[in-house]
């Protein structure tokens, strides 16, 4: 049998779990707030994965994610130690906010330190409670208020391991870049700790096809670390994945109401009509065009925009149209996310 796991002066056995709260500092009104953290101990030695949501407090596709990841019956075949936290932000949960009450973006305040702002102290606690206590991450996000994500993951891909890990997600965009200055990947990485960022869906609205594949996606990475038994075959419409060499927002180029053409995953040729803008009077029009080709990996969701505003996420890719058709296979896949297995049903391995 092996050694018990210890976390926030908690001690769990071996083949158990539990849920565990890190103290957070009360709301001004003295209501206490805390962190959950749900620990599963496997019988068998493993690496210790974290998985988390919530960072940003309106980005709620992750909280479901985790909700049936930890119902997901393939949990008690576990190797290893999953550590799961729907929700690191709380306060911007309960505000329905992306931001803490100081108005900090938590995923730009990591390392933080336990005597500075809000965000540095919440930052701190979770990284040096948490995050170090793991061997490998997977962060969900999903896009901002009004603009929506594809299904992407986001990553350092010049870490063999990363990449590896990355591939195995099964999700067809991968995005290749730097960690960005005071976000979580970046402090965890400094640490040791390689975390996969995934990316998909929309602030504050369930998108059943992102959370499906996010499940799907982290049993995906858990069997390449060897945390659960491999499936017996592959699945059908399995994404292949593809890397984008780079990414730029399409801008407005002029205030009213947008009247969108591209959709979310869509292949554009360089120059392809994606809107057109109109003020409300209808007197002017001003059309929005793809600077180069590439794949629509995020847009936004309301037509009333600014000019200046960011509207369409273009993705280019070697092959834009091998990604597109990937894309289209991937999505009409109706059997997918069948991982995930209510409490009491056969699971499917």
């Amino acid at each position: 049998m092996r050694e018990g796991f210890e976390i926030l002066g908690r001690h769990i056995a071996p083949g158990t779990r539990c849920a565990i709260e890190l103290p957070l500092p009360p709301l001004y009104t003295h209501t206490p707030l805390t962190m959950r953290l749900h620990v599963v101990h496997g019988r068998r030695p493993g690496p210790r994965l974290l998985v988390c949501a919530a960072v940003h407090g309106d980005e709620i596709n992750g909280v479901e994610i985790i909700r049936r990841l930890l119902a997901h019956r393939q949990l008690d075949r576990l190797r290893g130690t999953l550590i799961a936290v729907p929700v690191v932000n709380v306060y911007g949960l309960v505000a329905q906010s992306r931001y803490l009450p100081d108005r900090r973006d938590l995923n730009r305040s990591f390392p933080g330190s336990d005597h500075g702002s809000l965000a540095a102290r919440i930052a701190n606690a979770f990284l040096n409670e948490v995050v170090a206590r793991c061997s490998h991450g997977i962060d969900l996000h999903t896009g901002a208020v009004h603009r929506t994500n594809l299904p992407q993951i986001r990553a350092n891909l010049d870490d063999t391991e990363i990449n590896r890990l990355a591939r195995a997600f099964g999700v067809s965009v991968l995005l290749n870049g730097e960690l960005p200055e005071g976000s979580l990947r970046q402090a965890a990485d400094a640490v040791g700790v390689p975390i996969l960022l995934y990316e998909a869906g929309e602030a504050l609205r369930f998108d059943d096809l992102s959370v499906r594949l996010g499940v799907s996606g982290i049993l995906n990475v858990m069997r390449a670390l060897d945390m659960l038994p491999p499936t017996r075959k592959p699945r059908r419409g399995d994404a292949r994945p593809f890397v984008a060499h780079g990414s730029s927002w399409v801008r407005a180029p002029a205030s009213g109401i947008l009247r969108s053409y591209a959709a979310l995953g869509a292949y554009v040729d360089r120059d392809a009509l994606l809107g057109i803008v109109a003020d409300p009077f209808g007197d002017n029009e001003s059309e929005v065009r793809a600077p180069a080709a590439g794949v629509v990996i995020g847009r936004t969701q309301i037509p009333l925009i600014h000019e200046g505003e960011a509207l369409y996420h273009l993705a280019r890719f070697k092959a834009p149209e091998a990604v597109a058709s990937s894309l289209e296979i991937f999505q009409g896949e109706p059997s997918l996310g069948a991982d995930f297995q209510p409490p009491g049903a056969e699971p499917d391995v």
